[in-house]
């Protein structure tokens, strides 16, 4: 909700404004649909040639995301270290072998069908799995573990950027194609010389449409949605970092409730549960 009333409010400002002061707000209306086809048409274009399908696929399944409220909330974080803290938990007292079950068939055990939201993540249940399943076959340390999560991870931050990548060249790429477009169009005003100058006045006012949409566009809608879509990215590795670290902890001799202390520690502040609320949700879950 509020990406769309940021746009409004930023259209209502600039478009209003314009109005106000005596703007002739049909001139932009007639050229809209014109200039749009050629600077959107551009650059969706280019934006196609400039990146692999795999990349196309990634940006048309993120950009709905910008609408949607971030699933990384507190609550989530709390099932998700409720659930790491129990299967560490079976395993220290039942022994290592004892989680077996869980980690290689996750979709019937009992400990991830009773964190119904991150146990459903696939994401989430596939790289805390893998590791469980190298912890559980004792033939990896601590610190081979962690170099190969390390790769795990900037691998997964390489992919999740590359479609936010190409939203950030596109939002570059706007400007000039307003321009192209600006240029289209003076060039169409120079072969009508002979008409009136109240009809050249009209075709130069439109011309001139192109270079202050492709500016638009770039600084007021595009650009604005490669940063919120990269935050949103930063909050799903925090999610894998956090799991990095409790395994780590435990792997290094710490009990369940130290481990998931030192999950809790690497998430942001405004998600981060405290010390006392996770303790109480841990204890619920019991």
């Amino acid at each position: 909700m509020i990406v769309i009333v940021g746009y409004a409010v930023s259209m209502g400002c600039i478009f209003g404004v314009y109005i106000v002061h005596g703007g002739n707000i049909g001139v932009i209306l007639h050229a809209l649909p014109f200039e749009l086809i050629t600077i959107f048409g551009g650059a969706l274009g280019a934006f196609a040639v400039n990146n692999q399908p795999k990349v196309l696929k990634a940006t048309m399944k993120l950009i709905p995301q910008a609408v949607k409220g971030s699933k990384y909330t507190k609550a989530r974080y709390l099932e998700l270290m409720a659930l790491l803290y129990d299967i560490l938990q079976k395993a220290r007292k039942e022994g290592l072998m004892a989680i077996e079950k869980d980690v290689e068939d996750p979709h019937s055990s009992e400990i991830f069908k009773k964190y119904a939201t991150v146990g459903s993540d696939h994401h989430v249940v596939e790289f805390m799995t893998d590791y469980l399943r190298m912890m559980v076959s004792g033939n990896l340390n601590a610190h081979e573990i962690e170099s190969l999560m390390d790769s795990e991870i900037d691998t997964h931050h390489s992919e999740a950027h590359a479609p936010i990548a190409a939203i950030a060249r596109l939002a570059g790429a706007l400007p000039a194609f307003g321009i192209v477009a600006a240029v289209l169009g003076v060039v169409n005003t120079m072969g009508s010389v002979g008409q009136p100058p109240a009809v050249l006045g009209g075709m130069i006012a439109s011309a001139l449409v192109g270079t202050f949409l492709g500016i638009l566009l770039a600084y007021g809608v595009v650009e604005p949605l490669g940063g919120l879509l990269e935050q949103k990215t930063e909050d799903s590795a925090k999610e894998l970092q956090c799991i990095k670290t409790t395994l780590l902890a435990s792997m290094q001799g710490y009990n369940p409730s130290t481990a998931i202390e030192f999950g809790r520690k690497v998430l942001f502040s405004t998600e981060r549960p405290t010390f006392i609320e996770l303790e109480s949700y841990v204890r619920g879950k019991k």
